[in-house]
């Protein structure tokens, strides 16, 4: 893969080798769970983590979806198995307003079907919040980035992420 982070065109039509086998070049690429892209965007990484949720949602039906059960209970089940899928890696995002609308909507789909509402019933988004008892996703995003950021913060002076923030950043032309 190319990052190509600026708009200007690089070419580099060498071909990378690895023994006699031509690696081919690709605009993303998955490692570990996140999905790096050449441009920087996290669109694609947003899109698989909401797949993430929504495959951990199906594999509960016996209790998301059971009538029976509290909505409260169904809550904190959504908070310890659901959540922590969707918000793998969201610490070191840099994340746009579009990629939070994103999923904020999937998680609203989530509580209502938890809910059994639907948008027909006209019922805000902040009161099923309240009835699941589940604090809105892009408000865990930020704590997340802000525990990253301490936790960054309080490494000592001669670690590499101390050296990062002391680097002036200089325009190559």
């Amino acid at each position: 893969m190319h990052c190509e982070f600026r708009n200007t065109r690089h070419r580099d039509d060498g071909v990378v080798k690895l023994g006699e086998i031509e690696v081919s070049k690709v605009n993303h690429f998955r490692y570990l769970r996140s999905v790096i892209q050449n441009d920087g965007n996290i669109e694609n990484d947003v899109t698989h983590i909401i797949q993430a949720g929504w495959k951990k949602w199906r594999s509960a039906p016996g209790v998301i979806c059971d009538r029976n059960i509290p909505t409260k209970l169904k809550g904190k089940f959504y908070r310890t198995a659901i959540r922590p899928a969707m918000l793998y890696g969201s610490e070191c995002w840099a994340v746009k307003q579009q990629q939070l609308h994103k999923m904020n909507v999937a998680e609203m789909r989530m509580f209502r079907w938890m809910c059994g509402k639907t948008r027909k019933d006209r019922i805000r988004n902040i009161e099923i919040q309240r009835q699941v008892g589940v604090t809105p996703i892009d408000t865990k995003i930020r704590e997340g980035q802000l525990r990253w950021f301490g936790h960054l913060q309080s490494r000592p002076a001669n670690a590499p992420t101390k050296k990062l923030d002391s680097i002036e950043t200089v325009e190559i032309r």
